[in-house]
């Protein structure tokens, strides 16, 4: 038990050492590292890393190798991953079946098994370390600090890679001197709102009385993870950051609101809430500075919408999920009418790193007006799908091209939809632009909670703004008419363009219908719901108008505009797609070209469900969208 600021340097100045040793393999010790975030877990990551401490124990290395897990490496589509320290030598792909190899070879000879290397798809050439690999050269963490280096399990490690040391610093401080350290550091919101965290702490310093802040911890947006990798790789580092915060405007109870399908999240913030109050850093007179405080847990159902934080607060006072209307804000009345501050599960991981290393390390990088580094999920037609953290200034360009590696199979980039729902479509008139708060938004999109998705040309853009649309109908609560029912009126237009069966009409209602549901909505669902509209519109009218006009989908997705066709001469008869069809939709014919021994297919449009299998199964691409 910690119980001064002597001793909790002791203790750090321990488990540094004990981290150094692990980094330099101090007499002769190995350790073996498994992501243990969710992708990875989902591809047999746990069995994987049982399947080393099996082999380790039979080769009798157990009193040389350790092994253990660690939080999201962020290269997701190269998972799972294996490290092995102190070399730092990095396996990509790693099965049960490449264990033994593994072992054999690099744990026991000290061989590198290079067919699970790394390999630049430029280059050719195969790269045994992390920071030499393309993805992660221009990425620069600071929220994501620890993820993939320590046991998030272990509080030891995360003590040793910096934890707590900046609460520690902050209890020596006066209250409203961590506050305008924050201030200086320049660190807003990464919720998606983008408000200056210093001035929302600002707002509920004042006055006696319980106060309180919240994690939000709700992450809904398609595609998006990264509060969960977070939560996942180093939940200490946001218990920290919401510490000091509780410290700076008077508060004793923190609250973290996370979604009951991030299940590794909820077990190891517990696991890490569990560690820190028997060590004394959670607590009653945390270091004997006399600021007491408490994280607590509440799990949230799903509900995109109690991502907003008048809907989340309500939620955890077990009243329905639904917003309320502002002023007043939280931080003057919030929880249980009390001033709260809610902050999302990003901008608490920043905080350590402010107070840790000062407000002008976090100042110095990003731009004028977005200071720090932001994380991007990353994903969509991109060959490098994962979660990464960047500079704010990082161009679309180097983020989709440099760090994403491009799009796959060398189509042609269209659109990258970033902020979710709640942001827009930007385009490859766009891809020199500098990501930060305000350049975004004036582009028609936002950076919102930071959900990358990126699309080629097969995507269609009507299709794309139609399923943000059926996601918002899904989520909107009903408290106000403009959202709940404006947007299914939106959609109603939406399926009509794609069925082939609106009118330029409809395109007016629909222009004129978002304008007024982006103005009267209640909340942020609504207000910003009509977004994937008007940016698809503003850069990509001419779809609309094929669907409308036309009545063909120009990229050949929606279903009722299109149709498959066999190309007689390139087909071989070989009955593959005959084969595969179930609703047998395809024929011989007579048609037998010159030099073929087969007769060619054909497919009867009027029984055929445009399920895709035929395509799917043709071996020489004779079947094509019209």
């Amino acid at each position: 038990m910690i119980k001064t600021f002597d001793e909790f340097r002791c203790k750090s100045e321990q488990c540094t050492a004990a981290m150094a040793a692990k980094f330099s393999g101090a007499g002769s010790k190995r350790f073996v590292v498994l992501c243990g975030g969710t992708g990875c877990l989902s591809s047999h990551s746990a069995e994987i890393r049982e399947e080393f401490e099996k082999v380790i124990n039979e080769k009798g290395l157990s009193d040389r190798v350790s092994v253990n897990q660690v939080g999201c490496f962020g290269f997701c589509s190269q998972g799972p991953f294996v490290k092995i320290f102190p070399e730092d030598t990095l396996y990509r792909m790693v099965s049960l079946d490449d264990v033994a190899e593994i072992v054999e070879k690099d744990l026991m000879n000290n061989e590198i098994v290079e067919r699970l290397l790394y390999v630049d798809p430029t280059t050719k050439e195969k790269v045994a370390r992390q920071d030499d690999i393309n993805f992660y050269k221009k990425q620069q963490r600071i929220a994501l600090h620890g993820c993939g280096v320590i046991d998030p399990e272990n509080i030891d490690e995360a003590l040793g890679y910096g934890g707590f040391a900046g609460l520690a610093k902050a209890l020596t401080m006066d209250r409203q001197a961590v506050i305008d350290e924050v201030l200086a550091s320049g660190l807003r919101g990464r919720g998606g709102a983008g408000f200056p965290t210093g001035r929302k702490w600002s707002f509920a310093f004042g006055g006696d009385g319980d106060k309180y802040i919240v994690c939000n911890g709700d992450e809904g947006d398609p595609g998006a993870f990264m509060d969960r990798s977070i939560l996942e790789g180093n939940p200490l580092a946001v218990i920290e950051g919401m510490a000091i915060a509780g410290y700076a405007i008077g508060a004793q109870n923190g609250y973290f609101y996370v979604r009951a399908e991030y299940p590794i999240a909820v077990n190891r913030l517990r696991i890490a809430i569990k560690q820190a109050e028997e060590l004394g850093l959670l607590g009653d007179n945390i270091m004997g500075s006399g600021f007491s405080f408490r994280a607590h847990i509440r799990l949230g159902a799903g509900a995109f919408v109690c991502g907003e934080e008048t809907a989340l607060l309500n939620s955890i006072q077990g009243e329905r999920g639904m917003p309320r209307p502002r002023p007043p804000f939280p931080a003057v009345k919030g929880l249980w009418g009390r001033p709260t501050v809610v902050n999302n599960v990003e901008t608490l991981a920043c905080v350590p790193y402010i107070l840790r290393n000062g407000a002008g390390s976090f100042n110095n990088v990003g731009t004028e007006k977005s200071k720090g580094t932001k994380v991007f999920a990353l994903g969509g037609k991109i060959n490098n799908v994962g979660l990464v953290e960047v500079p704010m200034g990082t161009t679309l360009r180097e983020l989709i091209y440099d760090i994403g590696g491009g799009i796959p199979g060398g189509k042609e980039f269209k659109a990258i939809q970033t902020g979710g729902p709640s942001g827009g479509c930007l385009t490859a008139k766009d891809l020199d632009a500098e990501i930060d708060f305000d350049n975004l938004v004036a582009r028609g999109s936002m950076m919102g909670s930071g959900g990358a998705i990126v699309m080629d040309e097969d995507n269609c853009m009507v299709d794309v703004a139609k399923f943000y649309l059926e996601f918002i109908c899904d989520e909107s609560c009903g408290k106000c008419s403009p959202c709940r029912i404006g947007t299914k009126r939106m959609l109603e237009i939406l399926t009509r363009i794609t069925e082939g069966k609106a009118t330029m009409v409809d395109l007016d209602a629909l222009t004129e219908l978002a304008a007024n549901i982006k103005s009267n909505s209640l909340c942020a669902l609504g207000q910003t719901a009509p977004n994937p509209i008007l940016s698809t519109l503003a850069s990509f009218k001419d779809e609309y108008i094929a669907h409308i006009v036309d009545k063909k989908c120009p990229a050949h997705v929606c279903k009722n505009l299109m149709h498959y066709e066999i190309v007689a001469d390139s087909c071989v008869g070989c009955g593959l797609c005959e084969k595969n069809c179930p609703v047998n939709a395809i024929y011989e014919t007579d048609y037998r070209a010159e030099g073929k021994k087969r007769n060619a297919r054909a497919i009867d449009t009027d029984k055929c469900i445009k399920c895709g299998l035929c395509m799917a199964s043709c071996k020489l691409k004779a079947i094509i969208k019209k």
